[in-house]
């Protein structure tokens, strides 16, 4: 009896941890208009956490310290929409007439392959791939994250209480666990690595959006303040997220100026990403915050569908995060491990960075 036992338990543990994680996951789609927000507010309150105890560290009062810090986001977001929103309007109404023109071109290619004796079934191809869907992807993102920012002042007073129990979550996390020593070293490790990669992610994805705002207010592409915030948000998702800013911005350029412009805008972005992901990037973060190609294109797909398109913005930082609170604990470090990308001399994930 007690191996009978012994079996069906391990038969029935698995379907029992499956079953929960579908309700989980059934859960956080059914709660996102409340989700969203709250996982904007943690992410707001983690990159926000560190300048707010460097102030408090030169001497100002706590209440100083946060006043600074909050002024600071209210006045990036108020800039971002400033310069952001006027051109998602304009790009919005004039979208309809850039798709056509799209189609148009398309279709001109395909009848210039034809007359040179590459026969393609047109319009079956003009059903399937719509050049103009490309262009819609850019305000379909930043229209998704705009939505959210209805929901502004509950983010707002979220990551004000956030802050202010910043400082004393360490002393509750003592209190709390019978443990406390331990406890809190795996949350340390947890947040000292979700802070700085959060942080340096933030950096790097600004530069991005600034290098390809100028770049492309250079060339006179259309909307550079547009384009240039999609880079910055797009830059969280590392390889895909990239393209994906890119698109847009290439197929306006071969609309405007044609291909020769459109190469530039391309290679603008290629360079852009190769510094800021290979030259800068390594430099600063760990190897052990790293994720596999496949686990990033899933956790896209996975937190989109869950999430929408805010969840594609922050598909990397939850998953990261994810992955360290695996590491954190070495009954589930090898979870973390799988996540990783395949590097050979990596070293232990939690090393400084």
């Amino acid at each position: 009896m007690p191996a009978s036992s012994d079996t069906t338990q391990s038969i029935t543990r698995p379907l029992i941890i499956m079953a929960a994680l579908v309700v989980i996951i059934a859960g956080m789609r059914a709660s996102q208009p409340m989700l969203v927000p709250f996982l904007l507010s943690i992410f707001i309150a983690v990159i926000s956490v560190p300048p707010m105890f460097w102030l408090q560290q030169r001497g100002l009062p706590s209440w100083a310290a946060l006043l600074i810090v909050i002024l600071g986001i209210l006045g990036m977001a108020l800039l971002i929409a400033a310069l952001a929103g006027t051109s998602l309007d304009d790009f919005s109404r004039a979208l309809p007439g850039y798709q056509e023109r799209l189609k148009g071109e398309f279709s001109g290619l395909l009848g210039w392959l034809s007359d040179h004796g590459v026969a393609l079934p047109q319009e079956k191809l003009m059903n399937i791939i719509d050049p103009g869907a490309a262009m819609g992807l850019a305000t379909g993102v930043l229209a998704g994250l705009g939505n959210v920012m209805t929901n502004a002042l509950l983010i707002f007073l979220t990551v004000i209480f956030m802050l202010l129990e910043a400082a004393n979550f360490p002393h509750k996390i003592r209190r709390a666990f019978v443990d406390p020593e331990k406890t809190f070293a795996h949350f340390k490790v947890f947040a000292d690595n979700l802070k700085s990669y959060a942080i340096i992610k933030t950096l790097i994805s600004l530069g991005t959006g600034i290098l390809i705002g100028i770049w492309l207010a250079i060339l006179g592409v259309d909307y550079p303040l547009l384009w240039g915030t999609l880079a910055f948000l797009l830059n969280y998702i590392p390889n895909i997220g990239s393209i994906i800013a890119a698109v847009p911005a290439v197929l306006l350029a071969i609309l405007q100026f044609g291909p020769g412009t459109a190469v530039l805008t391309a290679g603008g972005f290629v360079v852009v990403n190769l510094l800021m992901g290979n030259v800068v990037e390594p430099r600063y973060m760990g190897r052990g915050l790293g994720l596999s190609t496949l686990v990033v294109f899933l956790s896209l797909v996975f937190w989109g569908w869950i999430l929408g398109p805010v969840g594609m913005i922050l598909s990397v930082p939850l998953t990261i995060a994810a992955k360290l609170a695996l590491d954190a604990n070495a009954e589930t470090r090898w979870i973390a491990i799988l996540l990783g990308p395949d590097q050979a001399s990596e070293t232990d994930s939690t090393e400084e960075i």
